[in-house]
């Protein structure tokens, strides 16, 4: 697979980070939000074409795992944490 523009690279990013506002649940949706952003800082520098090919790919596929969960905890609903309640005016 050819090597993986800036722009592609932030488009996946940030389709990354809109699936996983979509979270259900508090903790899943910070969670998978904090991890999204930590591994793109983390690999921030990389410049091998290969590995950045082996990144991307992983990327692609967390996202498709991301979509499956999202969609899995629409179906099962649970009561919103005490974090998530609105606050009484």
């Amino acid at each position: 697979m050819a090597s993986c523009s800036r722009a592609q690279v932030i488009s996946l990013y940030r389709m990354l980070m809109k699936e996983s506002k979509k979270f259900a649940s508090y903790n899943y949706r910070t969670y998978a939000l904090r991890r999204v952003k930590d591994g793109f800082r983390e690999n921030l520098h990389v410049d091998n074409p290969k590995t950045l090919d082996v990144l991307i790919n992983q990327a692609r596929e967390n996202l498709a795992v991301i979509k499956r969960q999202v969609s899995i905890g629409h179906l099962y609903t649970a009561q919103k944490t005490i974090v998530e309640k609105e606050p009484y005016l």
